[in-house]
C-alpha cells in the first residue's frame, strides 16, 4: 500500500481548497511504520542462531564448520526477516502498536509546529499503514469548540479507505470534512497567512 505523487498532488489541493476558506491549518502525515523494533528483532535473531547448534549437534554429524556457518546464515536471515515492517508489528501485542502509533501522532504534532498556531486551530490527520492506526488530533482552540466524535468519523473514514488500499482517497475525504469543520468555527477572514506547508509528510 504506497501514495503515488498523483496522491500526494491530490492530498495537497484538497488542504488548499480546504485552508481557502478558514484561518486554521491541516497538517497531513503518513508513516509507512511507526514501532521500532530493532532491538527485539535482534534479540529473537540471536536466541534462534544460538539455539541453533545444540539442535544441530544432536540431530546430524555436521561439521563444527557447518554448524558455524548455518548459524550465521540463520542470523542473517532472521534479522532481514524481522525486519520487514508487517513482521515489525506482528511481533508487537495489538495495544503496544497502538501506543507506539499515537505516541509518534503526538510527536508530529509538535515537530510539524502545528501548536504553535496564534488562535490554537491546528489539525493534524495522522496515518500509520503498517499499524493501520489513523488519528486526528485537533488543537485546544478547536478541541474546546469541537466533540471528540466529530474527529472519530474522520478516523472511522480512513481506516475504512486503508482497508481498501485507497490512502489517498481516505486523506482527500477526511481533509475536507476537517475544513468543513473548521470553515464552521474559524472562517477565514481577510487575506490569511498559510504558515504550514500545504503537503503530504512522509516518514
Amino acid at each position: 500500500m504506497s501514495v503515488s505523487a498523483q496522491d500526494r498532488e491530490r492530498i495537497a489541493a484538497a488542504v488548499r481548497a480546504a485552508e481557502a476558506r478558514t484561518s486554521g491549518e491541516i497538517v497531513c502525515v503518513l508513516a509507512r511504520v511507526s514501532a521500532d523494533t530493532s532491538a527485539l528483532s535482534v534479540l529473537l535473531a540471536a536466541v534462534a542462531a544460538l539455539a541453533l547448534p545444540w539442535i544441530l549437534v544432536a540431530a546430524t554429524t555436521l561439521s563444527v564448520q557447518r554448524i558455524l556457518i548455518c548459524q550465521v546464515a540463520l542470523f542473517a536471515v532472521l534479522l532481514a526477516l524481522f525486519r520487514l515492517p508487517v513482521v515489525r508489528v506482528a511481533l508487537m501485542p495489538r495495544r503496544a502498536r497502538r501506543a507506539v502509533a499515537h505516541r509518534v501522532a503526538m510527536d508530529q504534532f509538535v515537530s510539524r509546529g502545528i501548536a504553535r498556531k496564534k488562535e490554537r486551530s491546528g489539525i493534524l490527520i495522522f496515518v500509520s499503514l503498517a499499524e493501520r492506526y489513523a488519528r486526528v488530533i485537533a488543537d485546544d482552540g478547536i478541541a474546546a469548540r469541537v466533540p471528540q466524535q466529530e474527529w472519530q468519523a474522520v478516523v472511522d473514514t480512513l481506516v475504512a479507505h486503508m482497508r481498501d488500499g485507497r490512502v489517498g482517497d481516505g486523506f482527500v475525504a477526511a481533509i475536507e470534512h476537517c475544513g468543513a469543520v473548521l470553515s464552521q468555527h474559524f472562517p477565514r477572514t481577510g487575506a490569511g497567512r498559510d504558515e504550514l506547508p500545504d503537503r503530504l509528510h512522509v516518514m
